[in-house]
């Protein structure tokens, strides 16, 4: 489904991504672990069209390297970022409208259904954005990329910040999401999570992929882990 074939990425002359190569298949929740700084929210943003990318991004087996990141989602890539990036003034309800495609477009995710399957942002939906914890707002931030009906999100650092109880809701929350059909490539730093729910990972470090795998390569290599993902 997604395809990332020896990507390179700059911040000016600073070379962040280095030939980074990956891939995300149909319904797979795939992890990206590495330490602050492996350039892991720098590949999705290169992926997404933030960051200009020299090197072949295919989605859906269409090559999206070098479109507006407008085009990329309505290809069906959504996009959940570290910092939420939510409309404080705004109400539940009036987020999770603006990230509707189309005002009467089909979707699988409609505003009763996420609500129906995450009670929370019901019983605050006339709420503005602002006044919602960090966790409610992670979750109607991954719930407003849902209404664009995407066929993969990419969710960097969900669990960020976020009280142990908040996080175990979190992860429920993404497999819910992939037991409906929609990949997952998720960001994320707390190794025990992305061992609990991904089906593959990757690591990064020094803006390389130093590792590929399966949860249970990951838990019997040692080397790998003390070297790229322990503090």
């Amino acid at each position: 489904m997604l395809e990332v074939d020896d990507v390179h990425a700059y911040y000016g002359k600073s070379h962040i991504l280095q030939g980074v190569s990956f891939r995300v298949g149909e319904g797979e929740i795939v992890g990206l672990l590495g330490r602050n700084g492996a350039g892991r929210s720098t590949a999705v943003k290169t992926i997404m069209g933030l960051v200009p990318p020299v090197g072949r991004i295919s989605f859906r087996g269409e090559r999206i390297d070098g479109l507006a990141p407008h085009r990329i989602a309505r290809r069906g890539l959504g996009y959940v970022p570290e910092d939420r990036e939510i409309f404080p003034s705004l109400t539940v309800r009036e987020n999770l409208l603006l990230g509707m495609k189309t005002p009467h477009g089909s979707s699988r995710w409609t505003l009763d259904d996420v609500c129906a399957h995450f009670p929370m942002l019901r019983h605050r939906i006339d709420a503005p954005g602002g006044v919602l914890s960090g966790g409610e707002q992670q979750m109607l931030t991954i719930c407003r990329t849902l209404m664009g009906d995407p066929a993969l999100i990419m969710v960097d650092e969900p669990t960020e910040g976020l009280a142990p109880q908040i996080v175990e809701r979190v992860r429920e929350l993404l497999e819910r999401i992939a037991a409906r059909g929609v990949a997952i490539l998720l960001i994320e730093q707390k190794l025990t999570i992305a061992l609990a729910i991904a089906h593959r990972l990757y690591v990064m470090g020094h803006g390389r992929i130093v590792f590929e795998g399966m949860p249970e390569d990951l838990r019997n290599n040692d080397g790998v882990r003390k070297e790229w993902l322990e503090v």
